[in-house]
């Protein structure tokens, strides 16, 4: 649940809320939370980056530019995924400092790990606007939980201070305000042996996010999103899940397993109904892949063509020309391919020129502005127009309002998803949906 971002409170870079909308976030938080149940529950962190000048100097500001439009990203959908049930607002302060705040309950044991997988995510490789080697930033992440007497302002010096002593320290990624950098509650190890063990025991939850028809408002099938609900640390998305995963090189066997009770699952469903799974490096990674993924789906009964597998730019990463051969063995096999997350990287129009994709699927961050900012609207509809030109099909992520709905409809976009019709959901929820 984010906070809205107002228009005139927006950094002008990332598109994320700026400090007047932090300060104002922050006291209506507390303004609106009972005199009688404590202080407001409010965590925060402060992001900062280095090796930011490095690449400046190095590949030019455009590219520094890039990259921060991209750990904006990041951080967005991370607090999009591991805060769906709270509310949160992310801004960018200043330079290369951003600042993620939740107002809930949560424990101190689960901060802490989010702020661990959140760097995790933001050190991650980022690909470069003008080809070449992929950029790499360095995150430090200093943590605080607000007491009784805390504004915004009295957050920011405390969470400053702790950065700057985290700068003369070296080597120390995480910090809290109180000076003392807590254990994890699950060391990566663990994580990694109870992840196994989750998914020997079934105990990876497979949700749907309905996908409908922006002609008639139909449902169309669904989207297959993996949780995990840790007795120790809570719910971890998939993105985190992935992570875990990629460090214990068990990213092949988490993805098999997510398509196999997805499809095992949508075997109930409508014929008329399509699934969306999504993949991983690591399975494109696989010469054989397009033929493994056909088995699996004859073995369980799902047709091919009712599947649409999307990748994401990290996907695209890996080797081009490799990823490229095992998509065209999956057209061959009627499989459609389906670009996720557009226009949230940096090199997503080249991908149009010389991979078979068949439907764009656009990040949530291109329709937050299209109805009060002319130049988001330019933007919109530029993309609508190359998709147009390429026979490409669209569906549009994070519709949250009506208002938002009409506008892609009247702008010829397919489809859609977001809370505006439904929320990720059980598999038994989706075939009640489906089947009325």
């Amino acid at each position: 649940m984010p906070d809205t971002v107002d228009r005139d409170s927006r950094d002008a870079l990332t598109g994320l809320g700026d400090v007047q909308q932090l300060r104002r976030t922050i006291a209506n938080w507390c303004a609106d939370w009972p005199g009688d149940s404590g202080p407001c529950p409010i965590h925060a962190m402060l992001i900062t980056l280095g090796r930011i000048e490095t690449v400046n100097v190095a590949f030019g500001e455009n590219a520094g530019d890039g990259a921060l439009v991209e750990v904006a990203q990041r951080i967005r959908h991370f607090a999009a995924d591991e805060l769906e049930s709270t509310a949160w607002l992310a801004t960018r302060l200043s330079g290369s400092s951003f600042m993620l705040v939740s107002m809930g309950e949560c424990s101190r044991e689960r901060w802490q790990w989010l702020a661990e997988a959140l760097a995790d995510a933001l050190a991650a490789p980022i690909a470069n606007p003008d080809g070449g080697s992929s950029l790499r930033l360095w995150p430090r992440i200093s943590l605080m939980r607000s007491g009784e007497n805390d504004n915004a302002d009295s957050m920011l010096d405390r969470l400053s201070e702790v950065a700057s002593r985290m700068r003369m320290s070296h080597g120390r990624r995480i910090d809290w305000s109180s000076g003392a950098v807590d254990a994890s509650p699950r060391s990566n190890i663990e994580l990694e042996a109870d992840l196994l063990a989750a998914i020997d025991r079934d105990e990876i939850e497979i949700l749907f996010q309905p996908q409908y028809s922006l002609v008639d408002d139909r449902i169309v099938g669904a989207e297959a999103l993996a949780r995990w609900h840790h007795p120790v640390v809570g719910q971890i998305s998939a993105g985190t899940l992935f992570q875990i995963a990629e460090r214990a090189d068990h990213i092949a066997q988490l993805s098999r397993h997510i398509a196999r009770r997805a499809l095992e699952h949508a075997t109930s469903w409508p014929d008329n109904m399509q699934l969306s799974l999504n993949i991983t490096p690591a399975d494109l990674a696989v010469e054989n892949f397009a033929i493994e993924f056909a088995r699996l789906a004859e073995k369980i009964g799902f047709s091919l063509n009712r599947i649409t597998l999307e990748i994401t730019e990290q996907v695209l990463l890996a080797d081009l020309e490799r990823v490229g051969r095992v998509l065209q063995q999956l057209k061959v096999l009627d499989v459609t391919v389906a670009l996720d997350d557009f226009g949230a990287g940096f090199c997503n129009f080249r991908y149009l020129k010389v991979l078979p994709i068949d439907c764009i699927k656009l990040d949530r961050s291109m329709v937050e502005g299209v109805l009060e900012d002319e130049r988001d609207r330019a933007v919109f509809r530029a993309i609508m127009g190359m998709a147009k030109a390429l026979d490409l099909r669209v569906l549009v992520e994070g519709i949250e309002t009506e208002r938002q709905r009409d506008f892609c409809a009247a702008e010829d976009c397919e489809f859609y998803q977001g809370f505006l019709r439904a929320e990720p959901m059980a598999p038994h929820a989706f075939v009640n949906l489906a089947s009325r």
